[in-house]
């Protein structure tokens, strides 16, 4: 593990998947540190796909090739290759592995640095290889529910735009449908019950927000700053004590897909030799 410290921040970074796994501010936890009774993750970065592929396959130049729900960089070994104490960046480069399920040079560098207003994470796609390079990119941090004081109720999400009140419906297999359900978010803002995650993830598509936060009964409040990632998305489980805020650039196949990975909405277009970057920054407030 990586220790990150800065004033009355404190941070942790595991090698595997170039994870978030602990941050703290004054003593305050704030990222779910996981449990497999509920969910393992922390922050897993996710890469080269978001979401689920049609049947865990997906197509290369005609070829089907096995891949997990949000890719395989969540479970890669990242090497360290810049470090300062209270910042850290690590790498995962193609190797015969990723070449055998998504045959493509890249390489994926993210960063985590702590500063004085919060935690900012960068992560840079580059494609290393000769010709263009599908991708799909996304942040999945989980953050304790309740954030603040010792009662779920009352937490809310607050985006910095009004919103959509409805999402895609998730199909079986975690595809996305045409249909859409109504949520109950009353112009900005979203009051958080088990009820809200009963059906799958609430997934903003193009949302127009580019921040939102997580708010307490008590007015602790985190927030989340974006740029790079257009789609949001909502995530937790009945009873449990957590609520991820999810940043992508893609997201899962649509009901039916069977094309090109290239060809699935919303996957990226890398040109050989460019690099992209999106990013994160995190901010608390206390009460």
């Amino acid at each position: 593990m990586i220790t990150l410290a800065r004033g009355g921040q404190r941070a942790t970074v595991s090698p595997t998947g170039a994870e978030l796994k602990a941050w703290s501010v004054d003593g305050h936890e704030l990222l779910w540190p996981g449990d497999a009774a509920w969910w393992s993750g922390s922050a897993p970065v996710l890469f080269p796909i978001v979401g689920w592929a049609r049947d865990g396959m997906i197509r290369i130049d005609g070829v089907s090739r096995p891949m997990g729900v949000h890719g395989f960089a969540a479970a890669s070994r990242f090497r360290q290759v810049a470090g300062d104490g209270a910042a850290c960046t690590l790498e995962l480069s193609a190797d015969a592995g990723t070449s055998a399920l998504y045959p493509f040079a890249f390489r994926l560098t993210v960063t985590h640095a702590l500063t004085d207003t919060g935690l900012d994470t960068a992560v840079t796609v580059t494609n290393e290889g000769d010709r263009p390079m599908p991708y799909a990119l996304g942040l999945h941090p989980g953050f304790c529910w309740p954030l603040s004081g010792d009662r779920r109720d009352g937490h809310a999400v607050v985006f910095a735009e009004p919103e959509e009140p409805s999402v895609p419906v998730i199909a079986p297999g975690g595809l996305f449908s045409d249909d859409r359900r109504s949520v109950p978010l009353d112009g900005r803002r979203l009051v958080l019950t088990d009820a809200v995650f009963a059906a799958e993830a609430l997934c903003f598509l193009d949302a127009r927000s580019t921040s939102w936060s997580l708010e307490a009964p008590d007015e602790a409040r985190l927030t989340m700053a974006l740029d790079g990632f257009p789609h949001l998305a909502l995530w937790s489980k009945p009873g449990a004590p957590f609520v991820c805020l999810e940043a992508w650039t893609g997201h899962g196949d649509p009901v039916g897909f069977s094309g090109e990975l290239r060809d699935k909405p919303s996957m990226r277009l890398l040109a050989p030799g460019a690099g992209a970057t999106a990013r994160m920054g995190l901010a608390f407030t206390p009460r």
